[in-house]
């Protein structure tokens, strides 16, 4: 990483650890708390706590009803964030590629052990999300559109293959390994596809740097670069899931 977009990191920090918003023209950092997940399924979870810290906090009971009213399993796909934001009132856009669940996933060995029993699931919850209340668009979404939300002071829960994404803070052998919790041991063969969700919550265009914060971290702010974040979030296996969140209710 050259010494420029290193420097430009460093103040970044800084001025998260400021506890206030920075928002310019070519620099965005929203100062959105990190919560580590606590087991190798529930990063989608800890991202949602993330925002919700970021929003308007609500109590650890309050969002354990929640889980426990929408019947979350170990399995936690980005329709069922849409639907834990809805349910505490947190006004939202779920955007995607496939309005429900993509067949070409049975081969993938990242759904398989679950896809049989989630198919029928995650495609009802598709099915009514708009008698629901929860917004769901089938579309692609640009970099610029989500540079555009976080100048808004909005953010955003993006799911992405951890395989592809490359943290640039974080220890060179670390790479797709980054993304599971610590302490839990490496794979032994690079998989095709890892699916994790992230929180964006910054950018920089003048090192081309995009800002997200990792559960499987506590005490840190990722950051890689346009390019890598693009390639990672748009993964075959991803379906380009990003689930928007607004800071208005």
């Amino acid at each position: 990483m050259n010494q420029s977009r290193l420097l430009n990191i460093t103040e970044t920090q800084q001025q998260r650890d400021t506890h206030t918003d920075c928002i310019m023209n070519d620099d965005v950092m929203l100062n959105v708390p990190v919560i580590r997940q606590l087991y190798h399924w529930d990063c989608g979870l800890a991202c949602s706590r993330m925002v919700l810290e970021y929003l308007h906090p609500v109590s650890e009971e309050e969002f354990q009803r929640a889980c426990l009213d929408l019947e979350f399993t170990e399995s936690v796909w980005t329709i069922d964030l849409a639907y834990l934001m809805y349910k505490l009132g947190v006004r939202h856009c779920f955007c995607t590629q496939t309005l429900g669940v993509d067949k070409g996933f049975r081969n993938q060995s990242f759904y398989k052990k679950h896809f049989d029993t989630e198919e029928d699931r995650v495609n009802e919850l598709f099915l009514k999300a708009e008698s629901k209340g929860v917004l769901v668009k089938k579309c692609s979404v640009t970099i610029q559109e989500i540079q555009s939300h976080l100048e808004q002071g909005h953010v955003a829960i993006v799911l992405v293959n951890a395989v592809m994404l490359v943290c640039e803070l974080c220890s060179t052998p670390v790479k797709y390994c980054c993304f599971l919790p610590v302490g839990q041991k490496c794979f032994c063969r690079k998989p095709d596809y890892q699916g994790h969700f992230v929180v964006v919550c910054g950018f920089n265009r003048r090192t081309g740097s995009i800002f997200y914060n990792n559960p499987a971290y506590s005490d840190r702010v990722c950051c890689t670069s346009f390019s890598n974040f693009e390639e990672a979030r748009t993964s075959y296996g991803t379906d380009e899931d990003i689930l928007f969140i607004y800071k208005d209710g």
